[in-house]
């Protein structure tokens, strides 16, 4: 498909997916399929709805999905250790 779309969801996205990281995915998507990276005038009508219709799909699918397992949504970082006082 499009190289540009990434994956949303954790653990491909290190957070949750955005607004904007949902609308840019949909938005790849339409270029992809439509073969246009801007619609000309006559076409911006059905362009922007395929968009609007495809983010609200997006955002849905993300809502539903249940993610069982894996690695959890954000690394786990090990605690910082405190600096120790110079044993002299």
């Amino acid at each position: 498909m499009c190289r540009s779309i990434k994956t949303l969801r954790p653990p491909a996205l290190p957070h949750e997916a955005t607004e904007d990281d949902v609308r840019a995915a949909a938005l790849q998507f339409v270029r992809k399929v439509s073969g246009f990276r801007a619609p000309a005038a006559h076409n911006r009508e059905v362009f922007d709805r395929a968009v609007d219709e495809i983010a609200e799909a997006t955002a849905r699918l993300l809502d539903d999905l249940e993610i069982r397992g894996g690695h959890p949504a954000r690394p786990v970082r090990p605690p910082e250790r405190e600096p120790q006082p110079d044993a002299v």
